[in-house]
């Protein structure tokens, strides 16, 4: 039986290493996905060092996959504005902005918290590709692990989506306390109006409509003062009126 395991274990090292040679990209974003939630553990619980410096380096990490990402899925460079607009398609160009937007900001963990599920998410669903290389019964600790993760994708794609949403607000807070600049807000709008428009994500735009309907049914609910439901109604009319048309979107995309 000894024998059997220490002949197997070669050759699922080889076949690793066989693996990551012909997957670099995809290894080097596995890697720097496991680097963005090493970075948030070192920032929530700083045994790393300075926990500043960690938190800055969940968003390079970040800015890392989202480049490595837009490598993947985006064509040879194009000076145009058919370019341009496909790039701004891709879910890994609004992180890659995302990162950019809060490299510079006030340190807030909300800041960091979407950004670490997604890694999770992915590193956790291409780690079990690693694995199966290595061999079906190996490391089943891990793959256990894994399948929770995988269980509760959904979840993790909400609770980011309310991260998003959230940060929004947060941003106008950061500005008023001179922790962010004033493009911070103005540019993370942006980054709001990309993400509701997303093509392969509809998680933030899906959020944005539950979000709108318990307000709605708090606001018109027969025990809400009428100061409150005011301000309730005012509040969903300016977000809707800030929302991307999405008909045009679409009719662009399948364009």
């Amino acid at each position: 039986m000894s024998d059997t395991q220490s002949r197997d274990q070669p050759r699922g090292v080889d076949a690793l290493k066989q693996h990551v040679i012909l997957n670099k990209i995809d290894t080097a974003l596995w890697a720097s996905r496991v680097l963005t939630v090493i970075f948030t553990i070192g920032y929530v619980i700083p045994i790393f060092g300075n926990p500043t410096n960690a938190y800055y380096k969940v968003l390079m990490a970040n800015a890392a996959t989202s480049a490595l990402r837009l490598h993947q899925r985006m064509p040879a460079f194009q000076l145009s504005r058919a370019y341009l607009q496909q790039l701004l398609l891709e879910d890994s160009c609004h992180y890659l902005l995302y990162s950019l937007i809060f490299l510079y900001a006030y340190p807030v963990l909300l800041i960091i918290f979407p950004v670490s599920l997604f890694a999770v998410l992915h590193s956790a669903s291409y780690s079990l590709t690693l694995l199966d290389t290595l061999g079906q019964n190996s490391w089943w600790g891990a793959r256990l692990l894994i399948s929770l993760v995988e269980f509760q994708t959904r979840n993790i794609l909400r609770l980011a989506a309310f991260a998003e949403i959230f940060i929004m607000p947060l941003a106008v807070v950061l500005l008023f306390l001179g922790r962010a600049s004033l493009i911070t807000p103005l540019i993370y709008y942006q980054f709001l109006v990309l993400r509701y428009s997303s093509r392969r994500n509809p998680y933030t735009r899906n959020v944005f409509h539950e979000l709108r309907l318990v307000a709605e049914n708090f606001a018109n609910g027969a025990r809400t003062p009428p100061v409150i439901r005011k301000v309730l109604q005012g509040s969903i009319g300016f977000v809707s009126r800030l929302a991307p048309p999405m008909q045009q979107q679409q009719q662009q995309q399948s364009q």
